[in-house]
């Protein structure tokens, strides 16, 4: 660094933030064309959300975009909101929000550094190439000030990479360890290559599943790109629409966000769908990484039997082998998964809290909690599909 003043500004929408300028942060590697590494911290999809009222008013996710700019360039910047409850983050602090309550404090609103809705792991605060450090820490510092100067108690970074935590913890913020499940791709020419991999008994029941889910008296099809329509929306938001109400009460994402996807993601989007005389029964909305496929959103009109194991979890198998990727994440929780050859993996977060009594607090919770959790994906490793050999190798 040579001394040039950072200017921190925080957006309150995306109305001042150049697209090329934020994804130059967000996703270099794509400059030259490809996929972005996710494209959940992408200003397409951001702005998605924002454009869908998916955040803003009304949602309890108003943005904050938080930019660092050094010589009049942006140098780094983060999906900063204000949040007035703990709804669709999927790294849980309802206890701490009670227990700081009930001591008199005032939990909400915080700031919370995310990709809305989505429990993928990704980069939280985005620099430009070669300003990694510098960046972090401009981004860090300047969502701290801003909490500082509206008595706010805490900021979160969510599902951020093991290198930020890392670093974070470096600076003095707290690091918390979950785990969620993943798949990996061993260079499989096949589907039955990864099969090959799984003890005898794991490999039958798979079989047995996706024989009985293709046969459910239709077609499956997986699109993406053009390959996607209008039409196919309609089907989805009914999916989108039934399960959301069963898991959280009522959807997070607007109707209009799948529009809008429709028209600036397409080519970031797989869909797998269940077809019955070419109407859609079922269906699993994933998102394309540069190495990894994000599973999403799950949704069916009609319960067929196993359709949900392969639409979710066989179909991305077969997708990423078959594109080369390295990676499906399947998304939270689910220890269904793991017979699926979907194996327990960390993730990670950073929190910063200005009272100290409660920060002392949260620290030793977390210090526990990372204990437990390394103990349980041991165990759950343990109790996998993959051959002895295998798990071994994986440990």
């Amino acid at each position: 660094m040579d001394g040039s003043e950072i200017e921190i500004t925080a957006h309150p929408s995306f109305s001042d933030v150049v697209a090329e300028d934020w994804d130059a942060c967000a996703s270099p590697e794509a400059a030259a064309g490809g996929a972005p590494n996710d494209p959940f911290t992408t200003h397409r999809f951001l702005k998605a959300l924002e454009d869908s009222g998916s955040v803003g008013p009304g949602t309890g996710w108003q943005p904050r975009y938080l930019t660092a700019r050094m010589d009049g360039e942006m140098m780094a910047a983060a999906p900063l909101y204000a949040k007035s409850h703990s709804q669709g983050e999927y790294i849980f602090d309802h206890n701490w929000a009670h227990a700081y309550e009930n001591a008199g404090g005032r939990y909400y609103p915080k700031l919370q550094i995310a990709a809305p809705f989505t429990p993928a792991t990704g980069r939280r605060f985005l620099t430009r190439p070669g300003y990694d450090a510098e960046g972090m820490a401009a981004l860090v510092q300047g969502a701290v000030q801003i909490a500082a100067e509206n008595q706010i108690a805490t900021v979160h970074a969510t599902f951020c990479t093991e290198a930020e935590a890392l670093a974070g913890a470096e600076m003095g913020l707290l690091h918390r360890v979950m785990q969620q499940y993943h798949w990996e791709n061993r260079d499989y020419a096949d589907f039955d290559g990864f099969l090959a991999d799984l003890s005898s008994r794991k490999r039958k029941n798979i079989r047995k599943e996706r024989a009985t889910a293709q046969g459910f008296g239709g077609e499956i099809v997986s699109l993406t790109g053009d390959a996607i329509e209008p039409w196919h929306w309609d089907y989805f938001w009914r999916f989108y629409q039934d399960t959301g109400a069963r898991k959280w009460g009522q959807p997070y994402l607007t109707r209009q966000f799948f529009d809008i996807a429709q028209q600036t993601m397409r080519d970031d989007i797989l869909l797998c769908l269940a077809l019955q005389d070419g109407r859609p029964v079922a269906g699993a909305l994933n998102f394309i990484g540069r190495e990894r496929l994000f599973g999403r959103y799950w949704g069916c009109t009609e319960h067929h039997p196993c359709l949900h194991f392969e639409l979710c979890y066989y179909q991305a198998i077969d997708w990423a082998i078959a594109h080369g990727l390295k990676t499906v994440e399947a998304g939270a929780q689910g220890e269904h998964k793991l017979a699926r050859g979907y194996l327990p993996v960390t993730t990670h977060s950073l929190h910063w809290i200005g009272d100290p009594g409660f920060r002392d607090a949260v620290a030793r919770y977390l210090e526990a909690e990372r204990a437990a959790v390394g103990e349980e994906i041991e165990i759950l490793t343990g109790y996998g599909p993959f051959k002895r050999a295998n798990v071994e190798e994986q440990q």
